[in-house]
């Protein structure tokens, strides 16, 4: 039997029934098929809304890209390097976020800002004035975003006494300007120090082709060093270096004390004077036994501008954890640092020197938190067009149940007016019309209008009746 059939005959008992039969009555009628059409016809009236919202929402996620890559290129340096025992560091803290931190060794500093500029790796540690000099006017860091200054890398002069003695006539180096004449290993092109050296020559008026100047990797240059073979070697670099903590300790190899250090940063802008403490090498053997002045240009993370915000932020989180600790030439916290540098600072590493790891990350897994604090606002926005669009839904719904009743009238009309048919054919069509309507589903809330078209259909069959005797 057809729901409509069950409220008619519900509706036609007598009232002496109504008390007696209201469990039965509440059994028959089908109230969750009516619950059910409701719910259809809510849903498909909303969904060109929903679809609306969904393709909303799939615009913004794909202009704000709030998931990372899983995968990223880190340039290190040279194997014995602290550039490279650093790189292991983030790729172990980063590893705990699921990104996979690939460390590309190179020769150094220069060779990172070609692998960046070419978009070979994404991010590298660059080392300050390792860049070649540019023309007036031209911008060498187009594309290139710092991530902050990371820590000192002082310019480590070692050299030996035997050396001293023989072309100075005593142990001691206290010049670069002493330095013509001598054979000096300034590291392979790709790391930065040839170019630092350049200008540190420049500003002491030297030649470089005073110098016999050498170009070997470091762990040959050191076996050079200690053989005699060559008489002093410059390298920059972190102190957490394995060479430069070896050859501290190495004797018959002096560490060369910048006498002028301060009057170097002053005219040299990337670089920062800087002190070796007495004792702090060895404290049981005093070494160095005195205070040593360097300089050192600051070592800073670079990414090139399209990196992902939300890996620009896992890495400057990592970079607390390993640089933030205190050292040689360091106070704990005291790196990294948003400090002006040679390259702008990423909007992202701003964000997090001003505000700190993002709320919501230090108490939700890292991809969650990330989803959430890049889509929030655009969540928003998306709500807040929907919210007045779903205000014509229940019109549109109740429009559309509305006009499933109120089509069959232009027909009920057309049979009442009608005179070129006989009285019994109109008839009939009624009939047919009527029988429709027992297939007609509606909402509860909408079953007078059905009653209403069902008591038009009896009155207007009454009059064809009567038309027709």
């Amino acid at each position: 039997m057809a729901p409509w059939t069950v409220e008619r005959v519900s509706a036609a008992l007598p009232p002496s029934s109504i008390g007696r039969t209201p469990t039965a009555a509440v059994i028959v009628l089908p109230m969750p098929r009516f619950s059910f059409t409701a719910l259809r016809e809510y849903a498909s009236t909303a969904a060109p809304f929903i679809v609306f919202g969904v393709a909303l929402l799939a615009l913004a996620y794909k202009i704000l890209d709030p998931t990372p890559p899983r995968r990223v290129t880190l340039a290190t340096g040279v194997a014995q390097g602290a550039y490279a025992q650093f790189g292991a560091r983030y790729a172990d803290v980063l590893a705990q976020h699921g990104i996979t931190v690939e460390l590309r060794a190179t020769q150094g500093a220069a060779e990172n800002i070609a692998l960046l500029r070419r978009r070979e790796v994404d991010l590298a540690f660059v080392q300050g004035g390792a860049d070649v000099p540019h023309e007036p006017g031209q911008d060498p860091n187009i594309g290139l975003e710092s991530l902050g200054n990371m820590f000192l890398e002082p310019v480590w002069l070692f050299y030996r006494e035997d050396a001293a003695r023989r072309l100075l006539n005593g142990p001691v180096l206290t010049s670069l300007a002493q330095l013509p004449g001598w054979r000096v290993n300034l590291g392979t092109p790709g790391s930065g120090v040839p170019n630092l050296m350049a200008r540190l020559l420049e500003a002491n008026a030297i030649d470089p082709q005073a110098l016999t100047l050498g170009g070997e990797p470091l762990t040959p240059a050191v076996v050079n060093l200690l053989e005699s073979r060559i008489d002093a070697l410059v390298l920059v670099s972190a102190p957490e270096s394995l060479m430069v903590q070896m050859l501290l300790r190495t004797p018959g190899i002096r560490l060369f004390d910048f006498a002028q250090a301060e009057a170097y940063a002053r005219r040299l802008p990337f670089l920062t004077s800087a002190v070796l403490p007495r004792g702090v090498v060895d404290l049981a053997s005093d070494q160095p036994p005195a205070d040593v002045r360097l300089v050192a240009p600051t070592a800073s993370l670079v990414a090139h501008d399209k990196l992902h915000p939300a890996l620009v932020q896992l890495f400057v989180q990592a970079a607390r954890q390993v640089h933030g600790d205190a050292g040689w030439f360091q106070r704990k916290g005291e790196y990294p640092n948003a400090r002006e540098g040679e390259r702008p600072l990423s909007p992202e590493a701003q964000r997090y020197y001003r505000s700190g790891t993002p709320w919501l990350q230090r108490y939700l897994p890292f991809w969650l938190s990330n989803l959430v604090d890049r889509m929030w606002i655009a969540l928003l926005s998306i709500v807040a067009v929907l919210i007045p669009l779903s205000r014509i839904v229940p019109p549109l719904v109740d429009l559309r149940i509305r006009s499933r009743v109120f089509r069959w009238y232009g027909r009920l009309r057309a049979i009442e007016t009608e005179t070129t048919r006989p009285a019994d054919e109109r008839l009939r069509e009624l009939d047919e019309i009527e029988g429709k309507l027992d297939d007609v589903k509606l909402p509860l809330s909408y079953a007078d209008e059905l009653y209403a078209l069902r008591s038009h259909i009896q009155m207007v069959r009454r009059r064809l009746r009567e038309e027709a005797s």
